[in-house]
């Protein structure tokens, strides 16, 4: 049962826009179980010059209603325009990183990767790709998801399909580029005591479901490099700090240190689902998710 009622003065900035952002949303929340406010509010809406154009749109809406009998009976639309029209509801769902510069950026880790073996020489190549590789679908979450890398972000994130369901179609797209690519690559690259070219994939998906949750409280930039930073850290650093060997080797042994072995890849797995089910708790913080 409603225990209040909106003041004049709380309907009045609701109206003008003045009203706080969270003093708005709780008068909303509190229309939909109060008619009477919701009227009082309905009529000060219909009083502004606001008002004026939506009276005037409903009009047009409503006046154009009965000509929809004779559309529905045109011809219906080809099987490439509808094909085109699939396309690109999945190009707009697969997110701003799929559809930009990320797809090349991958593609040029992979090229460089095969370049420095084959063509410098470089023996570290693989060990090197294993380090790098779990962080690039972390990066492609970053870039698909927020008001910073798509300019309808607003737009989507507030309808049906928004939110972490929004933001774990853009992840499987990105994923669904990176892991054969970039897996296809390490098996293509001498192994010079490196692990297994699939052995960051588990890292890798553990990284991108860690990145996730922790967007649910700080945001996806700063999560996504938090994350990022600190794995590359964790793995480049010790080598480039011990002077005492070569520092390929010094690279292969610390990739397999954390990526290679059941102890490892157990662990991985581990995290992974910890990190799957926090997300699920953390669910609703995505619904206000780059709005703060």
């Amino acid at each position: 049962m409603t225990r209040w009622h909106a003041s004049d003065d709380l309907v009045t900035r609701y109206t003008d826009g003045s009203l706080p952002e969270p003093d708005a949303w709780s008068l909303e929340k509190h229309l939909e179980s109060c008619g009477s406010c919701a009227a009082r509010v309905s009529r000060a809406v219909r009083a502004t010059a606001a008002g004026a154009v939506v009276a005037d749109v409903r009009t047009a809406v409503l006046g154009a209603a009965p000509a929809a009998p004779a559309r529905a009976a045109a011809p219906t639309a080809s099987p490439a325009l509808t094909s085109k029209a699939r396309l690109a509801r999945l190009l707009w769902a697969a997110g701003p990183a799929v559809r930009g510069a990320w797809p090349p950026a991958v593609l040029l880790v992979a090229v460089g990767a095969i370049a420095l073996a084959y063509g410098g020489g470089f023996a570290g190549a693989r060990p090197l790709l294993l380090a790098i590789a779990p962080v690039v679908p972390v990066a492609g979450v970053a870039l698909s998801y927020g008001a910073h890398a798509d300019p309808l972000h607003e737009i989507a994130a507030a309808t049906p399909s928004g939110g972490l369901r929004l933001v774990l179609t853009r992840t499987t797209a990105v994923l669904a580029v990176s892991l054969p690519l970039l897996t296809l690559t390490g098996l293509l690259l001498p192994a010079s005591g490196a692990p297994g070219a699939a052995a960051w994939l588990l890292p890798g998906l553990a990284l991108t479901l860690a990145s996730l949750a922790l967007a649910s409280y700080v945001g996806c930039r700063i999560a996504t490099a938090v994350i990022g930073g600190g794995w590359l850290c964790a793995v480049l650093a010790p080598p480039l700090a011990d002077p005492g060997a070569n520092l390929t080797a010094r690279l292969a042994a610390q990739v397999s240190r954390c990526l290679d072995g059941a102890s490892a890849q157990g662990g991985w797995a581990v995290a992974a689902g910890l990190c799957a089910a926090l997300l699920v708790v953390r669910r609703p913080a995505y619904d206000r998710l780059e709005q703060r």
